[in-house]
């Protein structure tokens, strides 16, 4: 068909982004749909007779009708609430058996025929029905041909519009959320009633006026099970029938009255029944966000690297706030010991002000870890003591142990201040007092000035901080880290990780943090904890990891050339992937021939060489230049070798220069014996 239809304003939209143009292929059968949908109501409003509608709505029988309806509505709309909301979240959060077969059951009404459904209604609760005889007999309660029975057939028909509403609400809803309030100390209700049910609200409230407009217009299901009883059974609908046969003018007058009822509740909704009731609670702003939302003009993305942000001592797990810096406290208070079973599997024992660095590729199991030291999965369990306390079978709120997840989790519906406060709300702090203490630990991570905005108005840095100074204002025995800075850039993740180091090396519990970054796991810990697999591989200071990695993985991920083989006879190495690695001369590989070791190669101990080289060198292999990538002030030349594996090395720009490497530059590598380190496996 014919060309794109373009917009008249090349800089339509937000940002001046250019709106793309419409197929008129689209365009029409789109125009044609709205006039379809609109024509109908068109009508009502041309065929209305105005000077009469007044009148037409204030006869005794219209009145009684609209009462009845409200009132049938409104009892509908309770009786939804009751069944449709403990429904709704069954169907969110529990998985069970022919749980697809109850979402079938639950939608069912919403494809149904009404009059089908008002058969299927007197059918089970007639007085011939299936449930009828007892509830008359029990009872004394007879539903069909009474206002009840059209309670009870309006419920039927508007109750699955709650219930996907919401069970599409709860589905959205991070469960970070609410696992990060019980963490802070909340317990199941004051969750619920603080985090869940003020997120969950727009929909609630979206399902429920839904619902209450669709019982008010209900007419198939009500005459088919309840009749057409004036002042019992006759609702507005049903009146509108009756008056088609008699008065087609007043008949569309009341029309035009549940017409703009339901158009009201529709506006009134402005999209929530779509999901942009949730949309606030799943989104994570995205680092520079607040540069977007950030009507009073704060520029500010952190602390400076130096200066004086840390006024006093952090506050010590147990210490009373406001009474000056707390003492740190004795080892047994805080130190920690657990007993990992399931996928994750291996005691794990740390003083007091200790931070460990919980290091592995992905599917290691390392948020695994944190959520059993939580007691928020199955995949492991956890026999945890801190300070000498077995918190095993406690809740997740009594443990005394606060997380920080990778999305830091903030409550959408609360400020920075409020945020920070809810730890210490949920241990019973008084509110002007969690204000305050809130608000110094605020100023002390270099956002206080942000105290009044909420998450979506601050950018990545911004709300890893306040996520941080909750955790810390909780007085957490134990704190667990999940990548926090993952989500900043490179110069936010630096500020930030400068002020978690000066705040962790006053931080009295023990500290967990899981990352991938070896420069944030060799800063900021005092051990290095390596997993693979759900096993820990190596537990050790990071200066000894760093020197001695047992894992491929750590070895490459601090920079170095790992290289997995068997130990062979005299110092050698038989590599896994073909080829012979000559070690120092005399020296005994652990633990003995034949055993699986790791050799590892450091990029600047590799040499390149555009002829064969002579001397001292042990290893020698040709190669061709694959990849150079810079990193700082050097360069990193990826050397690939039918010999062996493919290695790393680093060498200075001008040292590049001199050999004229390129992509594809064939090369000679050299690495001496004595630059060769090797470790059992």
């Amino acid at each position: 068909m014919g060309g794109p239809v373009r917009s008249g304003r090349p800089g339509a939209g937000a940002g001046g982004a250019v709106r793309r143009g419409v197929p008129a292929g689209l365009l029409v059968p789109a125009l044609v749909g709205v006039a379809f949908l609109l024509l109908p109501l068109v009508g009502v409003l041309a065929r209305t007779d105005w000077p009469s509608l007044l009148h037409h709505l204030t006869t005794p029988q219209v009145t009684q009708a609209l009462r009845l309806s409200l009132v049938v509505s409104g009892w509908a709309l309770l009786l939804s609430l009751l069944m449709g909301v403990p429904l709704a979240w069954l169907l969110a959060r529990v998985p069970f058996p022919g749980k697809a077969l109850v979402r079938s059951l639950v939608l069912l009404p919403m494809v149904l025929p009404p009059t089908v459904g008002g058969v299927a209604l007197l059918l089970a609760f007639g007085r011939r029905g299936v449930l009828g005889p007892w509830l008359e007999s029990t009872f004394g309660l007879t539903l069909p041909f009474h206002t009840a029975g059209a309670v009870v057939a309006a419920a039927f028909v508007a109750m699955p519009f709650l219930v996907i509403s919401l069970e599409g609400a709860l589905a959205g809803l991070r469960p970070s959320l609410e696992e990060t309030a019980a963490s802070l100390g909340a317990g199941p209700l004051r969750v619920f009633a603080t985090v869940t049910l003020p997120l969950l609200a727009p929909a609630l409230a979206a399902g429920a006026a839904l619902t209450w407009a669709r019982a008010l217009g209900e007419f198939g299901a009500t005459i088919t099970f309840a009749g057409n009883l004036p002042g019992a059974t006759q609702t507005l609908p049903l009146q509108v029938y009756l008056l088609l046969q008699d008065s087609p003018e007043a008949a569309t007058s009341v029309s035009l009255l549940l017409l703009v009822i339901a158009m009201a509740v529709l506006v009134a909704l402005r999209g929530r029944w779509t999901g942009g009731a949730v949309r606030e609670a799943r989104a994570t702003p995205p680092e520079g966000a607040a540069a977007a939302a950030d009507p009073a003009g704060f520029a500010d993305l952190g602390a400076p690297e130096e200066g004086p942000t840390l006024e006093k001592p952090p506050i010590r797990p147990g210490a009373e706030v406001g009474a000056g810096p707390a003492p740190a406290p004795a080892a047994e208070e805080s130190d920690l010991r657990a007993e990992l079973t399931g996928y994750t599997r291996f005691p794990l024992t740390a003083p007091a002000g200790t931070t460990i660095a919980v290091v592995g590729p992905n599917g290691a199991g390392k948020t695994t870890l944190l959520s059993a030291l939580l007691g928020l999965t199955p995949r492991a369990h956890a026999e945890v003591l801190l300070g000498g306390r077995d918190v095993t079978r406690l809740p997740t709120h009594r443990r005394e142990v606060a997380w920080v997840p990778q999305d830091g989790a903030l409550f959408p519906h609360l400020s920075a201040l409020a945020n920070t406060a809810y730890g210490l709300r949920a241990r019973g702090v008084p509110r002007a007092e969690a204000r305050r203490q809130a608000r110094e630990w605020l100023t002390r991570l270099g956002v206080g000035e942000l105290a009044g905005r909420r998450p979506a108005q601050l950018s990545g840095g911004q709300a890893q901080r306040v996520a941080l100074a909750r955790a810390l204002a909780a007085r957490p025995r134990l704190l667990l880290l999940d990548e926090p800075l993952a989500a900043l850039d490179q110069t936010t993740r630096a500020r930030v990780r400068h002020t978690l180091r000066r705040h962790l090396a006053g931080f009295g519990g023990v500290c967990l943090i899981v990352t991938p970054d070896p420069v944030e796991a060799v800063s900021l810990a005092d051990r290095v904890l390596v997993r693979e697999g759900g096993e820990a591989v190596q537990d050790a200071p990071p200066a000894e990891v760093t020197r001695h990695p047992r894992s491929p993985w750590v070895a490459r991920m601090l920079g170095g050339n790992a290289w997995e083989g068997a130990a062979g006879p005299d110092g050698t190495v038989e590599l896994a992937g073909g080829g012979l690695l000559t070690t120092a001369p005399g020296e005994a590989i652990p633990p003995g021939p034949g055993a699986p070791v790791l050799a590892v190669i450091a990029p600047e101990a590799v040499s390149l060489h555009l002829a064969r080289p002579e001397g001292s060198p042990r290893n020698v292999w040709a190669g061709t230049v694959r990849e150079l990538t810079a990193v700082g002030s050097r360069l990193r030349v990826l050397v690939t070798s039918p010999e062996v594996p493919a290695l790393v090395a680093e060498i200075t720009p001008a040292a590049a220069a001199d050999l004229g490497l390129t992509d594809g530059t064939r090369v000679w590598t050299a690495v001496k014996a004595t630059e060769v380190t090797v470790v059992g496996l």
